[in-house]
């Protein structure tokens, strides 16, 4: 038997004084002699938590909930010719031809009706999905909802038994340093438990999901684990894997996930039956950089400054304007937009925010901000364009705060919006792609579809067209 040897600190003595009655007698100061630290002791082990520590009671615990998710799609298959009219002619384009492509990641089951949460892309454009439980029964899965913004999705599978679940922690109560558990199944190997720390909160500008908030972990994580448990030391669940940092494929350490009070806030609207909606509060924000944060007072580069405010919006009635700084919401601190943005995407709509705001002028006051859903105004009128126009072959519609979530755009974008363009059109020719707002046309701003239409079946020596793609400005003319 191996010995653990136990280090013992040193003891503490408790000193009495007690006064007697006697004559003082001048002496000289009794200098105590130093007390030697107790030595190292060895003894063997006096139970068995000491004899074995071990993962194991969590695992049994967790383990259960989560499941691999296969995920199918019926994919085209072009020849290498397509393209070539010379080759078609013998070969074809090979039009009609598909194959089956399938996807592997990782799920857990977060209500024993059988709630299972995974990653937007595991099961992106899945014809068919299928979850297979640790214990080897597999059912076929119904996406109930699914937001590539956030990168989550929800399924549900049907028994007659209840199913093993996790429930969801309060990851704001997670702390850089605990130890966790991540679940999944990597390579498609099988269900594979590693353990870490949390290596740092409220990770930003990783790139995954428009939320930019998460949880990172040492924890190994592979291709394949995503949609899986970041469970702590409760047996619950404070995240869903969903990326790694890495130059290889494989585990370097850096793994992210998404908060588990995320998840909740996704999951609560699906069970509820209702997409999942972040409130509209109709502001902008830009990061605090070090000279604003100079300029403004503050000791350092934090909070979210308002960039720009809508009249009529939840953020112009609490008071916001341009120029202020978001330090803090609900008590929470607000290091930048994304972390705003996140605190928004949990709070939940129907209910007020409480935000700490600096203005101008220096001074700090609070204000409360209603979390309202976005409104779709103006009404998006949707057109599909045809004549002898650039633009035939295009969807359009007006660009309200509610589509723009739908489109997953900026919720301040206006205009009008493409949101869809035919093959072979005059519009795909043209380059158009989905979510391109056309801002003017021959100098002119577009302002709505109907007046788009007119102008456009109106031009016939020309069009100037002028693109808004992404914040960049794209102008093309058309003879």
């Amino acid at each position: 038997m191996k010995h653990r040897r136990l280090i013992l600190g040193p003891g503490v003595a408790a000193l009495a004084l007690v006064a007697i009655s006697a004559p003082v007698v001048a002496q000289s100061p009794v200098v105590p002699a130093p007390i030697a630290p107790a030595a190292p002791v060895d003894r063997v082990p006096g139970s068995e938590a000491e004899v074995k520590l071990s993962f194991a009671p969590l695992v049994r615990k967790s383990a259960p909930a989560v499941v691999n998710v296969y995920a199918a799609r019926q994919v085209p298959v072009r020849t290498p010719f397509a393209g070539d009219p010379f080759f078609e002619q013998f070969f074809g384009r090979g039009e009609g031809r598909t194959r089956r492509e399938s996807s592997l990641g990782s799920g857990v089951i977060v209500d024993p009706a059988g709630l299972v949460v995974t990653n937007h892309h595991v099961i992106a454009d899945a014809e068919e999905v299928r979850v297979a439980l640790a214990d080897g029964r597999e059912f076929d899965a119904k996406v109930l909802s699914k937001d590539q913004q956030a990168d989550l999705a929800v399924l549900k599978i049907e028994d007659d038994e209840p199913f093993p679940s996790i429930a969801i922690a309060d990851s704001d109560t997670t702390q850089i340093g605990d130890l966790v558990l991540a679940i999944g199944n990597p390579f498609g190997i099988g269900q594979t438990v590693t353990n870490g720390i949390v290596s740092a909160l409220a990770r930003t500008h990783v790139g995954v999901n428009d939320v930019g908030y998460f949880i990172q972990t040492d924890a190994a994580i592979n291709p394949g684990n995503s949609g899986g448990a970041l469970v702590d030391m409760r047996g619950e669940l404070v995240g869903v894997n969903t990326a790694i940092f890495s130059r290889t494929g494989g585990s370097n350490g850096i793994g992210f996930a998404i908060p588990s009070n995320m998840v909740r806030a996704f999951t609560d609207a699906a069970r509820e039956g209702r997409p999942f909606e972040r409130p509209y509060i109709g502001a902008g924000f830009v990061a605090v950089t070090s000279d604003m944060a100079e300029a403004l007072g503050l000791n350092r580069p934090m909070g979210a400054l308002v960039q720009m405010v809508r009249r009529g919006t939840p953020a112009d009635d609490a008071g916001l304007r341009e120029g202020d700084v978001v330090l803090s919401m609900n008590g929470f601190p607000v290091d930048n937009p994304d972390t705003l943005g996140y605190r928004l995407a949990t709070a939940g709509l129907g209910r007020e925010a409480e935000m700490e705001v600096m203005a101008g002028d220096g001074k700090r006051e609070r204000v409360r901000l209603a979390l309202k859903a976005a409104p779709e105004t103006p009404a998006r009128d949707l057109r599909t364009l045809d004549g002898r126009t650039p633009f035939a072959g295009a969807t359009i519609a007006n660009l309200s705060p509610r589509l723009a979530g739908e489109l997953e755009m900026p919720q301040t974008a206006d205009g009008v919006v493409v949101t869809d363009v035919e093959r072979n059109s005059p519009a795909s020719r043209l380059g158009l792609r989905p979510k391109d707002i056309i801002a003017s046309l021959n100098g002119r701003d577009v302002v709505s579809t109907q007046e788009l239409e007119e102008d456009a079946a109106g031009e016939r020596g020309g069009w100037r067209i002028e693109v808004d793609r992404n914040g960049q400005r794209l102008v093309q003319t058309v003879r």
